[in-house]
């Protein structure tokens, strides 16, 4: 089966009542991938981390209900690897510095070797040039299997 990682931010757009498209196609994602199965769905304790810095409480609640609500598994995230290889990302310039989550996110996906990154975040990672850049980090530091870093539209276009 198919495995992939989800980022914070598409959590996020389950309820970016801002940016109504993205909140739709999420909703449809989630509604027609995730709570179907068709992939084996992966999340981490940095995106938990992520939604514990949300301000309003009402939001952090229903964030955190999505991962309990999607049964989403989550991947160890522990081991000194996944630090290692996202201060790699960010030696390299690969994610700006004050991009560690994003790095953490990458990290993690590499080292379980998910198929695929899933994240709405374009400027540092949903795109082909980003992904390019941190699969040849991968590859230095012995991580042969490459990661495609898609949207959700991406994965649901490819499956429908």
């Amino acid at each position: 089966m198919t495995t992939i990682y989800l980022d914070t931010s598409v959590i996020n757009f389950l309820f970016a009542e801002d940016a109504p498209e993205h909140q739709a196609e999420t909703v449809e994602f989630f509604d027609k991938f995730i709570r179907l199965g068709i992939y084996e769905t992966f999340v981490s304790v940095f995106v938990t981390d992520e939604i514990m810095q949300t301000k309003q409480e009402e939001n952090r609640t229903r964030l955190l209900n999505v991962l309990a609500d999607f049964e989403l598994e989550f991947l160890e995230a522990s081991d000194p690897r996944i630090v290692h290889l996202a201060r790699q990302y960010l030696t390299a310039g690969v994610i700006p510095p004050k991009k560690l989550y994003d790095a953490l996110h990458v990290g993690t996906a590499v080292f379980h070797k998910i198929d695929y990154l899933v994240s709405w975040n374009y400027k540092h990672l949903a795109n082909i040039n980003r992904e390019s850049r941190i699969n040849a980090v991968n590859l230095s530091q012995g991580y042969e299997k490459p990661i495609r870093i898609i949207t959700p539209l991406e994965l649901m276009s490819d499956e429908t």
